[in-house]
């Protein structure tokens, strides 16, 4: 049995960034995971300043098939093993399903859906062993139909209710399963994404480390689905009322606002 770890992926930036933050504060040892190595080595840093043990630093293009296996083996020669996955990598893209670069769509799916459900079904085993378990970061955008970003709001759907699932199965081996779904958050996701502008901050409008803290507390107690945010939850409520022809022209007439040229 190998030393327990929490294994984060996106942990270059934003809500990542975050996390690694939070669990080392709470006294967790951390493998981090994602493509830009320099960027890791230096939050490796930061949180070893803070009298913590070094995180391991993963670099890993999670869009690659066998992702597990690959951070597995990492784990492995450095003596570790996941106590507790926090699948946070992911992306989007706005504009139009059919006028954006399908391979761009496809990576999306890779990243979003493929890698996640790899990373959460490949070390079940460790996670029961060291009574730990898996926090996925879906978004309040998988309560909806997304008209102008409709394979990542598809993505985010299957994240809530593979996470759901996951919740119910694996609870007898007592892993933990919480799926977290925040609004939106001030991070790179946006230029990614292609949006024109940086959101203007809302009531649904959350910083990094408010989402980092409520997900690490909802994983430690147990909890299926996490909202950070009154009015995230509030919204997530009225969605199961309202008439979904009208959750659709609200969400596409959003998307319209904020979306760059089509293809771009």
């Amino acid at each position: 049995m190998g030393r327990p770890v929490t294994v984060i992926t996106g942990a270059s930036a934003g809500i990542g960034v975050a996390f690694a933050r939070v669990f080392a504060r709470h006294g967790h040892e951390l493998a981090l995971v994602a493509r830009r190595a320099e960027r890791l080595n230096a939050l490796a840093d930061e949180i070893a300043a803070g009298g913590a043990r070094r995180p391991l630093v993963i670099a890993d293009d999670l869009a690659s098939a066998g992702t597990a296996a690959r951070i597995g083996a990492a784990l492995a020669q450095a003596g570790a093993e996941p106590q507790y996955v926090v699948n946070n990598a992911g992306f989007g893209l706005v504009g139009p399903a059919a006028a954006r670069d399908r391979d761009g769509q496809l990576q999306m799916i890779d990243v979003n859906v493929r890698a996640l459900a790899e990373l959460s079904l490949g070390f079940v085993d460790s996670l029961a062993r060291h009574r730990g378990g898996l926090l996925n970061v879906g978004s309040v955008a998988g309560f909806l139909p997304g008209p102008g970003m409709a394979v990542y709001y598809a993505t985010k759907a299957y994240v809530l209710s593979f996470s759901e699932a996951l919740h119910s199965e694996l609870k007898p081996r007592g892993v933990r399963v919480t799926v977290l779904c925040p609004g939106p958050v001030p991070t790179e996701f946006a230029e990614r994404a292609g949006i024109r502008r940086a959101p203007s901050k809302s009531v649904l409008t959350q910083s990094a480390e408010h989402v980092a803290e409520a997900g690490y507390r909802g994983l430690m107690r147990g909890e299926r689905v996490v909202v950070p945010g009154f009015a995230n939850k509030l919204l997530t409520f009225a969605v199961r009322v309202v008439p979904r022809g009208a959750v659709l022209r609200l969400v596409e007439a959003r998307q319209k606002r904020r979306r760059s040229a089509p293809g771009t």
